[in-house]
């Protein structure tokens, strides 16, 4: 990363230093892989260790980690793969190729809840209480997981001249402005963000530990839905790549749905009082 200091005594100017680590004949390690692993391997160690402040067997979450990333990691692929049809069905090899970046939260996430639903039914145990103790890991791994995008110089905003510009290179830039060499660094944004989020659900978790009433259970996921959502609907609308569906940019769609079954779902909890629908028909719910 370059550190240019010509505008602002704070002012960053981010560069990527391409997206491969090191390469060594046939074996090559990109930054984007190396990423993802380690945001998978935080995540399930983060998880184990709340699920023990829950009274909850960390063995689960340690099994439930494999069926997501079996489901999320495919899902997420399978999403961006369909939006960008057109592009991938002129080179059907590179279809499997995701070590190249190119996958897409919303489908891990929806992946993901599906392998939850299955996971929670076979084991009896809440579906809710395992999305709490998700819910910090994932956007904590989403947060470390935006930084794969600096390095392959995707999912960037607009051209801009602010201090903590982002270079693209000339083979990255959109058509329409390849005389522009700076944009916005939406993959910072977004990792911030999202680094508050993870801040705002653990502070929640702990704060609930130890004062009265509880936590119902679901709050941090649906707390996650709505923070998560927001800030994402803000920050898509800067992004020169979304994904669309005609004219609709489907990241701010379905971030729309995300907020309002998030706050939906907190209205069901807090107003009406009532535990949310869930497959094991005798779990409570309150921590």
């Amino acid at each position: 990363m370059v550190v240019d200091f010509s505008i602002l005594p704070l002012g960053f100017q981010f560069t990527s230093p391409g997206p491969i680590i090191v390469k060594l004949g046939p074996i090559v390690i990109r930054w984007y892989g190396l990423l993802i692993a380690s945001a998978v391997l935080i995540g399930v160690t983060l998880s184990q260790y709340l699920a023990k402040r829950r009274h909850v067997n960390p063995d689960l979450l340690n099994d439930l980690s494999i069926w997501l990333v079996i489901a999320s990691i495919p899902a997420a692929r399978l999403y961006y793969v369909l939006f960008q049809w057109s592009e991938y069905s002129q080179h059907p090899e590179k279809i499997i190729a995701i070590w190249e970046g190119g996958i897409a939260i919303h489908g891990a996430i929806l992946g993901g809840v599906v392998a939850a639903l299955i996971f929670a039914k076979l084991n009896q145990i809440s579906f809710w209480q395992l999305t709490d103790l998700v819910a910090p890991s994932l956007i904590l791994g989403q947060a470390i997981g935006r930084w794969g995008n600096f390095f392959n110089s995707e999912a960037f905003g607009r051209p801009t001249g602010l201090p903590w510009k982002l270079y693209i290179p000339p083979e990255r830039r959109p058509l329409d402005l390849v005389n522009f060499e700076y944009f916005h660094p939406t993959f910072l944004y977004e990792s911030l963000w999202n680094f508050m989020v993870f801040a705002l659900l653990l502070t929640l978790f702990f704060r609930a530990l130890s004062k009265k009433p509880p936590l119902k259970v679901g709050t941090l996921f649906l707390v996650y839905l709505v923070a998560y959502s927001l800030g994402r609907f803000w920050i898509e609308g800067l992004r020169m790549d979304s994904l669309m569906l005609g004219p609709l940019r489907m990241a701010q769609m379905v971030s729309l749905g995300g907020m309002f079954l998030g706050m939906v779902g907190l209205a069901w909890l807090y107003v009406l009082k009532r535990p949310l629908p869930d497959v094991v028909s005798s779990f409570k719910g309150d921590d």
